[in-house]
């Protein structure tokens, strides 16, 4: 999979350094092609280096982010925008979500949890995207159809090799290469989506949900979901029960 090319919106200038110096971009498979100050310039940079994802600051000067982001959504529909912001506010949240964002992340950025956002946005990117299908795409979409038909099971590299008659390292170079995440990060991603389907979406305990979701052990299970969504599965219920 190709380097996702990245713009940095964000009117100060040591935030945009920070993303620059302190995030391993090459890491995650992306570059960073441009940046912009406030939102005309953040429209026009939109416009002219077209970048597979925007990382978008609020509050900017003379268009906020939430307009710049619905504004450049009439010309491209396919462009993935993550908010960077300061403001903890729930009406911002409820407009990002409206606005199908792809995350809203909180300043001070902690770039673990960024890093994991960039990882999920890529494996998003992938179910989306129309291909030809060569061998190598066709191998990895069998692959990912058969992980989300057996998440409730043990599946490890060494199955996925026993299944489809392949060798564990050809898999998991597949998933650098047509993905741009490694296994692991892959089937951590679809398995916590299915956890908040079933959390939201059905009264189960949680511990059925841990189990539905690949985890037999439900002390791991909170752990991994805690790292991954910032809350506990029975907060995460809560919180979307309560607003």
């Amino acid at each position: 999979m190709k380097n996702l090319r990245v713009l940095l919106v964000d009117d100060e200038i040591m935030i945009r350094e920070g993303f620059k110096r302190l995030f391993d971009w090459e890491a995650h498979g992306c570059e960073v092609v441009g940046e912009a100050a406030d939102g005309m310039e953040a429209l026009a940079k939109i416009d002219s280096l077209v970048p597979d994802i925007a990382i978008m600051d609020i509050n900017i000067p003379i268009m906020n982010g939430l307009k710049v982001i619905k504004t450049a959504r009439m010309k491209h529909p396919e462009m993935a925008f993550v908010i960077v912001s300061g403001y903890d506010d729930f009406s911002y949240c409820r407009e990002a979500l409206r606005l199908q964002i792809t995350d809203y992340i909180l300043k001070p950025v902690n770039y673990e949890e960024f890093g994991t956002c960039i990882d999920n946005l890529k494996i998003s990117m992938f179910r989306n995207k129309i291909t030809d299908e060569p061998t190598e795409t066709r191998t990895i979409i069998s692959i990912t159809k058969y992980l989300q038909d057996h998440l409730a099971e043990d599946v490890s590299l060494t199955v996925l090799a026993e299944e489809f008659h392949l060798n564990p390292q050809y898999i998991s170079q597949l998933f650098k290469s047509e993905i741009g995440v490694n296994f692991l990060a892959y089937l951590t991603n679809i398995r916590m989506e299915e956890a908040k389907r079933l959390l939201l979406g059905t009264s189960l305990p949680i511990a059925d949900i841990s189990e539905r979701a690949g985890y037999g052990d439900y002390r791991v299970f909170t752990k991994v979901f805690k790292k991954s969504e910032g809350v506990t599965p029975s907060q995460y219920r809560r919180d979307f029960l309560e607003s």
